[in-house]
């Protein structure tokens, strides 16, 4: 919460007790080869969102991941850091395998599916032995993950999520970024009510109810329904 206070000799004080909405909409990524690194982005399906070139030699891109809210802008003189050398970029998918076969398939160097044997495992080198083979255990959400790297080495993480954390949305809100999630999400309902009709011994008639609640809790980290 903020509380912002003026002072002065004609002003009255003023609190607000409202946060500003600050929406993370952009990160700047490192590459040493513009055009190599529009290309890959390009190859892997993501929406070119601008390409704008300026006479005093700024260039800036910007690609969007499909179903992203957030967007990548690389190009001339727009940071210092050194190619390569942003790691651990989030890409959240309901299915990570989906995600990383559909890579895999447009001619990316991508990792097979793992979860962390200890914490942090992810973010370490390919070859570490604290990568366990395969989606954890009972598919946990958060802890299934992926990886690969553009041309200059910024490496990026596929996480599969299903259920959210509680407070990480709103749970006023819910909504799905593809017709892929909602499907996704509508097979993890359907095998949950199936499982909730083999405790009640009965078929429930009003399961499209209990679609919608379980849905709705998986996506804003509520308490499923049994």
């Amino acid at each position: 919460m903020s509380r912002t206070e003026i002072h002065g000799s004609d002003a009255s004080e003023i609190v607000s007790d409202k946060n500003v909405d600050l929406k993370l909409e952009v990160v700047v990524i490192p590459v040493s080869d513009i055009e190599h690194a529009k290309e890959f982005y390009s190859k892997l399906g993501w929406t070119l969102d601008a390409d704008f070139r300026f006479d005093n030699g700024f260039r800036g891109i910007q690609f969007t991941p499909p179903g992203s809210a957030c967007s990548v802008q690389f190009g001339t003189n727009m940071t210092s850091a050194a190619p390569g050398s942003a790691q651990g970029l989030y890409l959240i998918a309901s299915d990570v395998q989906a995600a990383r076969d559909e890579q895999a398939g447009r001619g990316v160097e991508v990792s097979e599916v793992f979860h962390a044997g200890t914490p942090g495992a992810q973010f370490q080198s390919d070859d570490t032995s604290d990568r366990v083979n395969g989606p954890a255990p009972d598919r946990t959400s958060y802890r299934s993950f992926a990886t690969f790297t553009d041309p200059d080495g910024n490496g990026w993480l596929l996480q599969e999520v299903t259920t959210r954390l509680p407070g990480r949305m709103n749970a006023a809100e819910t909504a799905f970024a593809s017709t892929d999630d909602l499907a996704s999400a509508l097979r993890r309902a359907a095998a949950a009510h199936g499982e909730h009709e083999k405790r009640t011994g009965q078929p429930d008639a009003d399961w499209p109810a209990w679609y919608a609640t379980y849905m709705a809790a998986e996506q804003t980290g509520q308490e499923l329904p049994t």
